[in-house]
């Protein structure tokens, strides 16, 4: 089991995003590499502090951490998906460690390195897929650094991806950095490239990415794989594809969090003598058994047919509500039959305790 991200950095869960930030950076500071050069133990926490961060830093990432726990993440790999290295740690968020060490770049120094930008893509599952888990197989189109490419270091910035001035005010020598206009922050610039490649000596091309969904997903809900965004040019790291849950509507069922209900009509004879039904569910086909008497409005609840926890908590249930179906037109022989029934003791409604009111059963149902 993975670990808390609030326990890693040391924080309670009603920190202010100035606490986290804080507490962050302390961690970064203490378990960097070059403060513990071949410590792969504190290789470990560098690595859990900062994808912490990165989920506890923003809001809407933190909501559903908030919620979901670690699986509101899972299947896409990169931060809060296990998949941490150190390249996204330092072009992320190299500036948090400020003069602590050599540069944005981390380990003594060395150049900075850029991020490609990310892919957006929504990827639409129906209730089926989402109860069992998909593995879906998207095809996307990123850009790639061309073959035959070659980069040689930037002679404005030396390579390191920025620029120092030094200016003189009434305050004294102020030193400022700035990312480098002519590399845009890469510290290489291209030497050769292919036709069809564009500034960066990036093409376009399409490739066909394996996104593993976990059972559970909630519409709006993202997932991210790591590297598979655009590239940098030259020693940068490739940006994310950001994958949009986007759930489909379902012909019989309908979800409600983990719970799903569908609406079963029966005729007057089957509510009255009882019947065998065969359901859907999003694992098959299964048969219910309708009791001789059955009211309109009785539910049904078959534990463990729903859809499975995204915090693996359990899964939820089906609730499948009866509704006696009246006929809207009747044969002549029909008529003459309810009629001499209107008044026979067994037609007349007897409700007993235990045949709760509509507004009850809603009341049990969220209770």
């Amino acid at each position: 089991m993975k670990d808390d991200f609030y326990d890693i950095l040391g924080i309670s869960k009603n920190a202010t995003a100035a606490e986290i930030k804080k507490a962050y950076r302390k961690k970064a500071i203490e378990y960097h590499p070059d403060k513990n050069p071949g410590d792969s133990n504190a290789e470990e926490m560098f690595k859990k502090a900062a994808e912490a961060y990165e989920v506890l830093s923003d809001p809407d990432k933190k909501a559903r951490y908030d919620q979901y726990g670690h699986q509101a993440f899972e299947g896409g790999g990169g931060f809060g998906g296990g998949g941490m290295n150190m390249d996204d740690i330092f072009s992320q968020f190299g500036d948090i460690f400020g003069g602590a060490f050599g540069g944005f770049g981390g380990f003594g120094g060395g150049q900075r390195r850029v991020k490609g930008s990310n892919l957006r893509i929504r990827v639409k599952l129906s209730l089926e897929e989402i109860a069992n888990g998909v593995e879906k197989k998207i095809k996307v189109k990123r850009k790639k650094v061309a073959a035959g490419t070659s980069y040689k270091t930037c002679t404005t910035c030396n390579g390191h991806g920025q620029v120092t001035k030094i200016q003189n005010t009434i305050l004294g020598r102020m030193q400022t950095a700035a990312t480098c206009s002519t590399c845009q922050g890469t510290g290489q610039i291209i030497d050769r490239a292919p036709a069809g490649a564009d500034a960066h000596g990036l093409i376009a091309e399409e490739e066909t990415v394996s996104i593993k969904i976990p059972a559970g997903v909630v519409d709006g809900m993202q997932l991210k794989v790591s590297g598979k965004g655009n590239d940098a040019p030259g020693n940068g790291v490739s940006g994310d594809l950001l994958v949009a849950i986007e759930e489909l509507p379902h012909k019989h069922l309908q979800r409600e969090g983990d719970n799903l209900h569908y609406d079963l009509y029966v005729s007057f004879s089957e509510a009255a003598l009882g019947a065998s039904k065969e359901i859907e569910t999003v694992t098959g086909k299964v048969r219910i058994k309708i009791e001789a008497g059955a009211q309109s409005g009785k539910i049904l609840r078959l534990r463990n047919k729903g859809i499975p926890s995204i915090n693996g908590y359990g899964t939820g249930d089906l609730l499948v509500h009866v509704n006696v179906w009246t006929p809207k037109t009747l044969t002549k022989e029909q008529k003459e039959f309810f009629e001499k029934m209107k008044h026979d003791d067994h037609f007349t409604p007897k409700p007993e305790k235990e045949d709760k009111s509509f507004f009850e059963k809603v009341k049990d149902m969220f209770s």
